[in-house]
């Protein structure tokens, strides 16, 4: 991830990121038994809270402070996790359940579910649903930002001619007018 500063504005506040009430607890429960969680045992006292640069493309990240191989050996291992830092953007702040949602994304990665699988995302919307587009001003606000940076500002179906102002990212299947497929 780069530095495209599509949140730049954002300001990044006096205070340490909070973890969300009864978050922490509800994601140790739905990891019981998941095998790939093996850093579960250590992870709430191990993970540290910080704010991303207001720059920084991505709403949240976790790092492990140790190396790969030696992160690699405690996986295979099942030994503690050691220091675990995640990274919010402050720009979460402006959006409650995205900034839930967030946290519990990351924190699953520090509990061991480093890769971004269908199960990562089933037991991330379990504990902290995905807000809908219509309800985060944030998720909004991205996507107004990733949309005025896109060259193709309208889409024109070739058989009506019907031209419509573009308001998603992903090219429609079909025209809005005749729903032929473009």
């Amino acid at each position: 991830m780069g530095d495209s500063g599509m949140l730049g504005d954002t300001t990044i506040p006096n205070h340490d990121p909070h973890i969300p009430e009864g978050l922490v607890v509800d994601s140790l429960a739905v990891l019981s038994g998941v095998t790939d969680a093996v850093f579960m045992p250590w992870i709430e006292d191990r993970i540290n809270l910080i704010w991303l640069e207001a720059t920084d493309d991505r709403l949240g990240m976790t790092r492990f402070e140790e190396g790969s191989a030696e992160l690699n050996r405690r996986r295979r291992l099942r030994l503690d996790p050691g220091r675990v830092t995640i990274g919010l953007h402050p720009a979460l702040l402006e959006d409650d359940e995205l900034y839930k949602h967030t946290f519990v994304h990351e924190f699953l990665h520090a509990a061991g579910l480093t890769l971004h699988t269908p199960l990562h995302d089933e037991l991330t919307n379990k504990i902290a649903p995905t807000p809908k587009m219509s309800e985060s001003p944030l998720l909004q606000r991205l996507r107004e930002s990733v949309l005025g940076d896109l060259k193709v500002k309208s889409w024109s179906c070739k058989h009506c001619n019907y031209t419509w102002d573009r308001k998603t990212v992903r090219k429609p299947k079909r025209c809005h007018k005749c729903a032929r497929p473009l």
